[in-house]
């Protein structure tokens, strides 16, 4: 299947008896991953059935279904119907969420290392890491991890040799050409550059309803084609983050406080 903008294809492919994985390809890559995302929120929205579930990453789909109720056949047949290109143009901006990172020290044991990677001195690198936002493109494991473009270095970043048997919740690392926020203890081969106090993974008391945008800073879950990830997580793929560097103190004062998004305008 072919569309007009840069020739892109969706190639369907079994993962198992209960699971497809779609993969889109193209010349642009930022209209493949918003052509992805489409995708999977379309599928999320329910217009096969509620059987079907579907993840997005960078140029792939994950879509899970309940065998009992459906088969690969037909979700199939659905994709290959469906238009690219279709709400292109309607796409929101999403949320953005302003992260404070400590920066270095023992909550960014690699900061010093990356700078002379980059070949620039550490409150140089400091600048570049918060002079954006940094697009989320998908939730990674473990819990949701926000995998996101990285600073604008000159070169890639390496990843460790040795990756790191535990890296403590809200460690903000970057490795090639992205980065990452991680919302748990995990182990992790990336480099760590800092850590940001807030409360990450969303707890009963912290998570928005997922009714009113008002609260939690995204729209209905019903309404949007996404699935209630507000329970998990307060981002997700399309939102932005804008990193604001803190000291020891600001760290102390925002210890515990829950991450929440807001909305530009």
């Amino acid at each position: 299947m072919t569309d007009t903008w840069t020739a892109t294809t969706v190639a369907i492919s079994p993962c198992g008896d209960a699971a497809l994985r779609v993969t889109v390809d193209g010349a642009d890559t930022d209209r493949v991953w918003a052509a992805v995302h489409r995708l999977a929120g379309w599928l999320n929205h329910g217009v096969i059935g509620p059987s079907v579930t579907a993840v997005p990453t960078y140029d792939a789909v994950l879509v899970e279904f309940d065998p009992y109720h459906t088969t690969g056949e037909l979700i199939a047949s659905h994709i290959r119907a469906w238009d690219t290109t279709a709400g292109e143009h309607e796409e929101s901006a999403g949320a953005v969420l302003d992260v404070p990172v400590l920066f270095g020290g023992e909550a960014g044991p690699d900061l010093e290392w990356v700078a002379e990677v980059v070949g620039r001195p550490v409150p140089k690198v400091i600048d570049l890491v918060c002079a954006k936002e940094h697009l989320i493109r998908c939730l990674g494991g473990p819990a949701a991890s926000a995998m996101m473009d990285g600073p604008d270095f000159d070169v890639p970043i390496p990843r460790l040799a040795t990756p790191r048997l535990r890296v403590p919740p809200g460690a903000v690392s970057v490795a090639g050409r992205q980065a990452v926020i991680g919302p748990v203890a995990a182990p992790s081969g990336w480099r760590q550059i800092g850590r940001t106090p807030l409360d990450i993974l969303r707890t009963d008391s912290h998570a928005g309803t997922g009714t009113d945008p008002d609260t939690d800073g995204h729209p209905d879950p019903d309404t949007d084609g996404h699935p209630d990830l507000d329970t998990v997580v307060p981002y997700r793929p399309g939102d932005r983050v804008r990193f604001l560097p803190i000291d020891e103190a600001g760290y102390a004062d925002l210890l515990g406080v829950a991450m929440v998004p807001r909305h530009d305008g």
